[in-house]
Formats: C-alpha cells, sequence, structure tokens
C-alpha cells in the first residue's frame, strides 16, 4: 500500500490527541511536527511494513 494514511498520536508534553499524516510510500522517515495544541516540538519516527502499514514513534524533541 503506497499513499498517504491517517495515524492518531498522542503528544508526549500536553498528552492530548490528534492526527498526522503518514506517507506510506517512504519505508522509514524521522522528522518534527509541532503538537497542535501545545505547539511543542515532536519528533516522529514512522516506519512502514512491507505490508504496507505505518507504525509511528512519539517523543519529546529533546
Amino acid at each position: 500500500m503506497n499513499g498517504l494514511e491517517a495515524k492518531t498520536i498522542q503528544c508526549p508534553y500536553c498528552w492530548e490527541m490528534f492526527e498526522i499524516t503518514i506517507d506510506c510510500s517512504v519505508n522509514s522517515q524521522e522528522y518534527v511536527e509541532d503538537c497542535e495544541v501545545c505547539c511543542q516540538p515532536i519528533l516522529i519516527k514512522a516506519t512502514v511494513s512491507n505490508a504496507g502499514v505505518p507504525e509511528v514513534e512519539v517523543s519529546r524533541e529533546s
């Protein structure tokens, strides 16, 4: 499966849940995105399995 897939993550600062979009055409990616609620920087690590299923890990940037 290639394309975009929405995943819900939890901010490691304020614990609010919000949705991000993962590009499933990239096997492994790491980037920083600000929380939609508290604006703190979140380090997002996404990997996509051979079956096209994205797994996401989030942590504080610092």
